[in-house]
């Protein structure tokens, strides 16, 4: 009796840990399904960028003169990560080359600029493939290989900071690819300064360029 007892909660034992065993793969498993069917927190765009100034300076020796920089259209890349859902933070990364005018003056020279902007975005997401979103935060906009002309020497354009809004939206295609277009405006006034050749005379000012980015391009979301 004691021998049948005995073989009777061996096996119930052996069940028990067999039906456990089977659970905890089967957790494991559902676990990871769900994990390889979440999407990564990454996301790339590739767009085509103009870039579009205000045109609105002074020159502080000058009096009602301006200074403008030219409009340009660029390839630019975007990489965002999504904290959650709705919430996410995207890098912009571009370069373009911008031709400096100053009113009474000519052409003042050219310059390379480099403007990384960080934003904290809110995505929308209870439009199906269509999700808007709105943005903002920080740019840095760094001026690079600053050439004068024959009219102006010692073009000096600052590095400067300035505050950023965005809207725009995704049009997601597939889980995976979609088309954006999206609209950034940059508060940016760089101090500059430079010598005029004629006379030798400094000349200094502040340029309100406050830009508009407009672009649009592919999405991918890894």
């Amino acid at each position: 009796m004691k021998t049948n007892v005995k073989a009777l909660l061996t096996g119930v034992s052996a069940v028990a840990f067999g039906v456990i065993a089977f659970q905890s793969t089967a957790s494991a498993a559902d676990i990871a399904d769900r994990m390889y069917a979440e999407q990564s927190p990454w996301q790339v765009r590739v767009r085509a960028l103009g870039v579009v100034t205000r045109d609105d300076g002074n020159v502080d020796q000058i009096p009602g003169s301006n200074l403008s920089s030219s409009d340009s259209v660029v390839p630019e890349l975007d990489i965002s990560y999504f904290f959650t859902d709705n919430l996410a933070a995207e890098l912009i990364l571009g370069t373009t080359r911008s031709t400096i005018d100053v009113d009474g003056i000519g052409e003042a020279g050219k310059t390379w600029l480099l403007p990384p902007t960080l934003t904290l975005q809110y995505h929308f997401t209870n439009f199906g493939a269509f999700k808007p979103y709105v943005g903002a935060g920080i740019n840095y906009t760094m001026f690079y290989e600053q050439k004068g002309t024959t009219v102006l020497s010692d073009l000096d354009v600052e590095d400067t900071f300035g505050a950023a809004l965005q809207v725009g939206f995704d049009y997601m295609i597939d889980d995976h690819w979609g088309w954006n277009v999206d609209v950034k405006k940059l508060f940016l006034e760089p101090d500059w300064n430079g010598t005029l050749r004629s006379n030798g005379d400094a000349v200094s000012g502040k340029a309100k360029l406050d830009p508009w980015l407009i672009g649009t391009g592919i999405t991918y979301r890894f």
